[in-house]
């Protein structure tokens, strides 16, 4: 089968460029914009794209070295919010109190937009009902259907598990507060494993399991125009309507986030508090800059937070 895609090209224009302060200030801190040690924390489902911004920025800039701290949501705000680091990726802005309690400090924190992922539904790959309503997605998450034939009457897979990376990450997060309106996921066939690997590995094995995951994890690196997923599993086409098939039902490209039509995208940000303006502030300048960080992000199959956005229309064969 042949389908018409689109997928996107964002334009190259220099944001921002990279300068050394070269001074010591209160704090005993001596790094600049593109010189000297950080760590930071970020939600280990971003770890992908993280990785290769870092890798870009340390070889560009072979003064600095920069240390991720891969965990839960959570506790990467709590981090940040403790000062044990100034800089934390996550999927969601500070709230109210949080912002309010550095600023009460004296502190100057701010949030920026990177990109935008999509939260996608990988299954096994002998499983071909890949079409899926986010109604449905709901009755799964609150125990209300359990069974593959519960959707699709003809479906010999028996009974449905889904696996999460974390009970305290941003995936969790986004599927409490978006698809169960701030309820917890009470399904008793729903659980966590350690991270993100973790769950492609559980699909792979399992013909009835779903596992949820961030689609930066998802990308062919082989593909350039990001239009082929990861080969151990197949991600599944969700539709907003209530009844899902072909015609109505979208899997999580860059351009269906572009135009809309997938219905489970969040938001990626960086929280900073970095009062000194040091490496923290230089490697954020760096992920939004167009004509390096988010061409990265670009080519991990996410859509860009900046960029003159081109969309190409192609056809690609099933």
């Amino acid at each position: 089968m042949t389908k018409a895609i689109s997928y996107i090209i964002v334009g190259l224009t220099l944001m921002t460029s990279f300068c050394s302060c070269g001074h010591k200030n209160k704090s005993g801190r001596t790094d600049t914009y593109s010189s000297g040690a950080m760590t930071f924390a970020s939600d280990e489902s971003f770890s992908p794209i993280i990785d290769e911004e870092r890798s870009l920025f340390e070889a560009l800039y072979p003064l600095a070295k920069i240390t991720p701290i891969y965990t839960n949501e959570s506790e990467a705000i709590n981090m940040l919010l403790q000062g044990k680091v100034c800089m934390a990726v996550t999927a969601r802005d500070f709230k109210p109190a949080e912002l309010q309690n550095l600023k009460d400090r004296k502190q100057f924190p701010l949030s920026i937009k990177i990109a935008y992922d999509g939260l996608a539904l990988i299954q096994n790959t002998s499983n071909t009902d890949s079409c899926i309503s986010v109604k449905d997605i709901k009755k799964i998450l609150t125990g209300e259907v359990t069974h593959w034939n519960q959707i699709y009457p003809n479906s010999d897979k028996g009974e449905i598990t889904v696996a999460f990376d974390n009970r305290r990450s941003s995936t969790v997060h986004y599927v409490e507060d978006s698809i169960l309106g701030g309820k917890p996921i009470t399904s008793p066939n729903v659980f966590a494993v350690n991270k993100t690997a973790d769950v492609v590995t559980y699909v792979e094995k399992h013909k009835g399991a779903i596992g949820i995951i961030g689609s930066n994890w998802l990308n062919d690196q082989r593909d350039t125009t990001n239009l082929t997923f990861r080969k151990e599993v197949r991600p599944m086409a969700v539709s907003k309507l209530d009844v899902a098939n072909v015609r109505n039902s979208w899997k999580p490209y860059q351009y269906y986030f572009y135009n809309g039509n997938y219905p489970l995208v969040r938001t990626i940000y960086i929280l900073l508090n970095d009062t000194h303006m040091g490496l923290p502030t230089g490697f954020k300048n760096f992920i939004i800059s167009q004509d390096r960080g988010q061409i990265v992000i670009l080519k991990s199959g996410l859509l860009p937070a900046y960029g003159n956005l081109t969309v190409r229309n192609i056809h690609v064969t099933d």
